[in-house]
């Protein structure tokens, strides 16, 4: 296949009218769309349809992919929800990643041209949004570790000075959402994991119970009874807004603070080190994993030998018989019972009378071209002195 190319969307806040899919249907007419999704791929030829206007009509996520390399992920997300000012620093300098204004949303469009490397087999695309759709609720959860992997690949790619400091003071513990982004976008994965050592309790979402119910509690009766209102009447994303407000109310309580943050040096040289340590890692795996490999071979091999030995003047029929039968295959059998054999001579300090039989059987079968020749190729079955 010379061309490959993979678009997803995902609707997440409100189901697609029926008027919504007609006019999606006029864009393509193979593809799969649902009341909350509009999928296809084409291995020749383009989408009709515009991306950026399909997001802010109808779509919160959408994903992209092309066999080329060509990578995008875009994530629609309302104004009201998104602190812009803390946003929009986290993303400044990257390349990766731009905000475009629609109405009452804002779009994070996160998109990458580079060649694919280190391909080590075929995707077709499909799954890939599934992984990445928790990133969506996490972000409006007042989770900013996506953008802080946004701004990693600005080092990866050297777009970063060494003394740039890090946004937040740790990622860690990693979601699997957060994994599959770094994935999708090819981030030094060792890099990600030196971010991830360190973690920023509240916004990563590891509050206690105690702090939970105090930051709750501190929110005004009205408030709360109108965010229960909303619950009520079915809101999109109220459980989102309600833990980030927990998140910014408990933070003067969990103490958490921007102090101690790395450089990009501090980063790059601890992944260099955690690279160093898996790369040991695997080469001693590798070479359990052979040692495994080859300590079951031998086992095997001297199974066969043992059983060989076991049917004594048998295995010699079975050379003939083999012989006898004038293929490839049948000559190729024979000479690997001819090489048993003679391994067997050894042990057993017979190693005369097992060239003696060979002899024999050269004289015999001398007219058999293909298999002499194959005896041939193997010193072990040439007698010396």
């Amino acid at each position: 296949m010379s061309e490959y190319q993979y678009y997803e969307f995902q609707a997440m806040d409100r189901p697609l009218s029926k008027a919504d899919m007609e006019a999606l249907r006029t864009l393509s007419t193979r593809a799969r769309i649902t009341a909350t999704s509009f999928t296809n791929h084409y291995e020749w030829g383009d989408f009709k349809g515009d991306p950026k206007l399909l997001m802010e009509l109808w779509f919160d996520l959408h994903l992209y992919m092309a066999n080329w390399g060509t990578r995008r992920l875009m994530i629609r997300l309302p104004k009201r929800l998104v602190d812009l000012s803390r946003l929009e620093p986290l993303l400044f300098g990257s390349d990766l990643a731009d905000i475009i204004e629609a109405g009452e949303h804002l779009i994070l469009d996160i998109y990458d041209d580079g060649e694919e490397a280190g391909y080590d087999g075929w995707d077709d695309g499909s799954g890939w949004l599934g992984a990445l759709a928790p990133l969506r609720s996490d972000l409006l959860s007042g989770d900013w570790r996506l953008p802080y992997l946004i701004w990693l690949a600005g080092i990866d790619s050297g777009g970063l000075r060494d003394d740039a400091l890090e946004p937040l003071p740790g990622i860690g513990p990693l979601t699997g959402g957060l994994e599959a982004f770094a994935r999708f976008f090819r981030i030094d994965l060792d890099l990600v994991r030196a971010a991830a050592e360190r973690t920023e309790n509240v916004a990563h979402g590891e509050l206690s119970s105690e702090v939970t119910l105090a930051a709750v509690e501190s929110i005004p009766d009205n408030e709360k009874a109108e965010l229960l209102h909303r619950l009520f009447e079915g809101e999109p994303l109220v459980a989102a807004e309600l833990r980030r407000r927990v998140r910014e109310a408990a933070s003067p309580a969990t103490g958490a603070g921007r102090a101690g943050l790395r450089t990009v040096s501090d980063l790059r040289s601890r992944a260099a080190a955690i690279r160093k340590e898996r790369q040991a890692a695997e080469a001693g795996e590798r070479e359990a994993e052979r040692l495994r490999e080859e300590r079951a071979a031998h086992e095997a091999y001297r199974a066969r030998l043992d059983a060989l030995r076991q049917r004594g003047e048998a295995v010699w029929r079975e050379v003939e018989s083999e012989i006898g039968k004038r293929n490839a295959k049948s000559y190729d059998r024979a000479t690997e019972l001819l090489l048993d054999l003679k391994v067997l001579a050894e042990e057993n300090g017979a190693v005369a009378g097992f060239f003696d039989r060979l002899d024999a059987i050269r004289l015999r079968h001398e007219r058999k071209r293909q298999f002499i020749e194959r005896l041939a190729g193997y010193s072990a079955l040439h007698r010396k002195g």
